[in-house]
């Protein structure tokens, strides 16, 4: 009988620790990490060349401390690799460290911009590179249904996939590298030389008028020898004609 109590016992103690651990809430999940774009890319496959330009130039933390910093989001336009492979050869290689640097942050939006926003952004779109509006970095997008098409002044290209949208960011693949017209355009032509009118020196004019005055003292010679002929003609006339009277 002193067992069966004992096991009771035992039972209810097992039974009454049993309800009140299930009884207590599960632990809450742990908080997302930081966005963290090169990972975004990572996970989406063929952005090789461009998360190793994003590190190389630091952008991926100009990128990633904005988002987690503010409240404006961004808008970052991908190339995948076989963009990147469509360029030239050596246009990389040839680009200084700064270039670099503007031709990375041209691919990024200071804002939150959704697919259906598109429509109603106003031209031209700013982008982390600088300023739109002075024909250094114009980058401008036009809408035809749901397709958006975008155009630097170099290259024409459109949306072709949305990679990641959490209203803070947003990743569109575009199907070219986005170039700049700052660093890819024609360079601005050289100023035309002034005309200055060469003054000719007072040496070179004195010759010139000492023989004008020359000349002009050698005519009045000529004139005065010329009338006073003529005079002594026309005594001589009347004086002939007097003695033939």
């Amino acid at each position: 009988m002193e067992h069966l109590r004992i096991y009771a016992i035992t039972l209810l103690f097992l039974l009454h620790f049993t309800t009140q651990t299930a009884a207590q809430p599960a632990p809450a999940p742990a908080p997302p990490g930081p966005t963290n774009i090169t990972k975004i890319l990572e996970k989406a496959g063929q952005f090789t060349t461009f998360i190793r330009l994003l590190k190389s130039t630091k952008v991926d933390d100009q990128i990633n401390n904005q988002l987690n910093n503010s409240n404006t989001g961004l808008t970052v336009f991908a190339p995948p690799d076989n963009a990147f492979s469509s360029l030239a050869s050596g246009t990389l290689n040839s680009l200084t460290d700064q270039q670099k640097v503007e031709l990375i942050q041209f691919h990024v939006l200071p804002s939150f911009i959704s697919m259906s926003q598109f429509q109603t952004v106003s031209n031209p779109l700013r982008t982390n590179a600088g300023d739109a509006y002075n024909g250094r970095f114009p980058l401008n997008v036009t809408t035809i249904g749901n397709g958006v098409n975008i155009t630097t002044g170099i290259v024409n290209t459109t949306v072709s996939n949305s990679i990641y949208s959490d209203n803070q960011l947003a990743v569109y693949q575009v199907d070219k590298v986005l170039l700049p017209l700052d660093i890819f355009g024609p360079p601005a032509p050289a100023p035309a030389p002034s005309k200055s009118k060469k003054k000719a020196s007072p040496l070179a004019e004195g010759p010139s008028s000492t023989s004008s005055d020359s000349t002009g003292a050698s005519a009045a010679v000529s004139l005065n020898w010329s009338a006073s002929a003529g005079a002594i003609a026309v005594v001589a006339a009347l004086i002939s004609l007097w003695w033939s009277l």
